[in-house]
């Protein structure tokens, strides 16, 4: 004898309930990955500002000492 449609409907809604759970399942780990990615650049981005700024540093100190040179050769 075949199911009763109220049993297939049943049947229908659970299994439409569960791929609900997967797929919020799903952008839950999609939305903690974005956030992990977003401080990780942000991360990034301190750290090639920091490097910059160092690096800037050693560049002038280079430009002051040869302007230095330029100013007071050698004898």
């Amino acid at each position: 004898m075949a199911e009763a449609p109220t049993d297939v409907v049943l049947q229908i809604l659970i299994r439409i309930q569960d791929s609900i759970v997967a797929l919020a399942t799903r952008l839950d780990r999609i939305e903690n990955l974005v956030r992990k990615q977003r401080r990780e650049g942000a991360a990034m981005m301190v750290m090639m500002r920091a490097t910059v700024s160092d690096f800037d540093e050693r560049v002038g100190d280079v430009e002051a000492r040869l302007a230095e040179a330029w100013q007071n050769p050698p004898a």
